[in-house]
């Protein structure tokens, strides 16, 4: 029997809709284009063009590593208990969900999930975990301003430190249906920061935050965790830090045992008019 979100999937190169016929998706187009679900059972909707293939295999590992130690759980926590204020229940997009942390905690709160994410990694390594703990979560590679779901179909969509596609996720909203998002705040990840830069500069405010859907609330959450060395380089890897660091930084990084360092956001909930 197939799913909700299996029921709502659409075909990414035709758009026509879909049916799923034992392990494999095909789209009811005059070309019958066919996708397979991967032994893990997601999607590969990227095309054969894409450039961009999202988190690596070392990005995920440390991502999985430093949520799976319950670092970020806070945020999860609080996003879990707006989506229970402002979508009671129903059918969800983790929009750019990596390695699927989020989504599978959403999903046990009772939330149809599906998380899409342009990383093939995250998204494997998302979906064997699903499996492997009978999470019920769907998972699709492909990139959030490109939904493969049909108009209208989701009761809400959470986009957590990823991009907002304000137009797409309005489409794919149910009149009244809510986005949530968590941004970095001002002072997030400051002391590493400073560790990493002589001259560490503040984050500054989101750029991309919905124009034309109607804010509801927005508050800010902040903690500090004690991380040690292990803990620091898996959240160092799962940052853009990682790539534009000097060698300055990455060795203080190394010789630091332990440090405090503050998780800052700004979680905001938007209503699609």
């Amino acid at each position: 029997m197939e799913t909700y979100w299996e029921k709502n999937l659409l075909c990414p190169v035709c758009g026509e809709k879909t049916e799923r016929i034992g392990g494999s998706l095909f789209c009811r187009g005059a070309r019958r284009h066919c996708f397979d679900f991967s032994a893990a059972g997601y999607l590969n909707f990227a095309p054969a063009t894409a450039t961009g293939s999202g988190d690596d295999a070392t990005l995920v590992a440390a991502r999985t590593a430093f949520l799976d130690a319950g670092y970020y759980r806070p945020f999860a926590e609080n996003v879990t208990e707006i989506l229970r204020q402002y979508a009671p229940s129903g059918a969800c997009i983790d929009a750019g969900c990596g390695e699927g942390y989020y989504t599978s905690f959403f999903a046990r709160s009772g939330y149809k999930m599906l998380g899409v994410d342009l990383s093939k990694k995250a998204i494997a390594h998302a979906a064997k975990r699903a499996k492997k703990e009978e999470i019920d979560a769907l998972f699709a590679v492909c990139g959030v301003f490109s939904l493969p779901v049909g108009e209208a179909c989701a009761d809400a969509v959470v986009s957590l430190f990823a991009p907002i596609a304000e137009e797409e996720f309005c489409r794919v909203l149910k009149k009244g249906g809510v986005l949530v998002t968590v941004a970095a705040g001002k002072d997030h990840l400051s002391e590493l920061k400073s560790l990493l830069y002589d001259t560490p500069r503040g984050n500054a405010p989101r750029a991309d935050l919905p124009k034309n859907m109607e804010c509801l609330a927005s508050n800010r959450i902040a903690f500090s965790m004690r991380l040690d060395n292990k803990a620091l380089c898996d959240l160092f890897a799962m940052t853009p830090y990682y790539y534009r660091t000097p060698s300055e930084g990455r060795e203080r990084l190394q010789n630091t045992d332990s440090l405090s360092v503050l998780a800052e956001a700004e979680i905001s909930v938007f209503c699609k008019k």
